[in-house]
């Protein structure tokens, strides 16, 4: 970048939604736009009509590329040129894949390195095979960075940061992908996150029971797991029974709380969330935020959504941006050996006493 401001990619998500009305908002304000040079994925038309709807004056520049995207205004980039019957407040097959078509194509600018971070808007909870739902922008995500399986999703609250090992599915299925090296895995992909995304310097991460008392899966795969992370030098500590953990507030003296299951995570997460949650996928070379919140169809178009949320999503991706870069400078360029070792030591010539040249006659 020639400059200091970060290039952000907003996705519009589901376009019944609030996601035009808040990132308007968020835009309106100037010291925006000298923090970052904001790219909303998405449709020009579709814009112009919430901002009519709303009454809003957001003004925006039309682009056709990232890179024609302009300091110090809000671009839109066209994603697509089809017509998408606008609803505003009712979920569609239509606007659902609205949101999955600007996901294509910002996460095809990002193999061009044409902007730095990601923010996806909000999309609808409900599984729609010709659209994007939640769940799916992840693995969505991960596909086009070559990295399935390899994230994980950290929901962050203020200092309470709560991952879940497995998905969000049914609880037999979430206890039968249990494995010790799955559990590994993303304790692994946790730790480093906090160390490089959150620049803790030594993360202290709490793993908690799949049971209230102690079982077979604790002693069977949670207590190994947590050994054999422990020999790699992770700061995981348990396993700890959830109910206990959180009524006692145990929470606050870990960086991170690793749960087994997705509603292990959430429902301590809701109870305790004073503001609206964020998400942090960590593990994948693009840094991706959204804020934990659905399209609120039922407030959609009535000018009161609370662009909060959002705009907190854009700062963590600017934080998460800069802590990577600060924490890999220092191996950008290590020092260069002074000589190669090889077996024989004969070979190794740093410390070796100069050759006496003979005299020339």
């Amino acid at each position: 970048m020639e400059n200091d401001k970060i290039r952000i990619a907003i996705t519009h998500g589901d376009t019944n939604g609030i996601g035009y009305e808040t990132i308007f908002k968020i835009f309106s304000d100037p010291a925006m736009l000298e923090l970052c040079t904001p790219i909303i994925y998405g449709s020009p038309k579709i814009a112009a009509y919430h901002r009519k709807t709303l009454g809003l004056q957001t003004n925006f520049t039309i682009i056709n590329n990232a890179e024609e995207a302009n300091d110090n205004r809000l671009n839109i980039l066209t994603c697509f040129n089809d017509e998408v019957k606008i609803d505003i407040g009712t979920p569609t097959k239509a606007s659902a894949k609205a949101a999955q078509l600007a996901l294509e194509r910002a996460l095809t600018d990002f193999e061009k390195e044409l902007f730095d971070v990601l923010v996806t808007a909000p999309v609808s909870e409900e599984d729609n095979q010709d659209g994007m739902d939640a769940s799916s922008t992840t693995k969505h995500i991960e596909r086009a960075t070559s990295h399935d399986g390899k994230s994980l999703t950290i929901h962050v609250n203020g200092g309470l940061r709560i991952a879940s090992v497995t998905d969000d599915m049914p609880l037999g299925d979430a206890l039968r992908e249990l494995r010790k090296d799955l559990i590994v895995d993303k304790g692994t992909t946790f730790f480093n996150s906090l160390k490089r995304d959150f620049r803790l310097s030594s993360p202290r991460i709490a793993l908690l029971q799949v049971n209230p008392q102690s079982g077979a899966e604790e002693e069977d795969i949670l207590k190994p797991a947590i050994a054999e992370m422990h020999n790699e030098g992770v700061g995981i500590y348990g396993p700890y029974p959830a109910d206990d953990f959180f009524s006692n507030m145990l929470h606050s003296n870990f960086d991170g709380v690793l749960a087994m299951y997705y509603n292990q995570a959430m429902m301590p997460l809701r109870l305790l969330a004073e503001e609206g949650r964020l998400t942090l996928t960590a593990g994948l070379p693009i840094v991706h935020t959204s804020p934990g919140t659905t399209p609120s169809f039922d407030i959609a178009g009535k000018g009161i959504a609370d662009e909060s949320t959002l705009r907190n999503a854009i700062y963590l991706a600017i934080d998460t941006f800069r802590h990577r870069a600060e924490y890999d400078e220092p191996m950008a360029n290590p020092l260069k050996k002074l000589y190669h070792e090889k077996r024989d030591e004969s070979e190794k010539v740093r410390f070796a006493i100069p050759k006496k040249h003979e005299p020339q006659s």
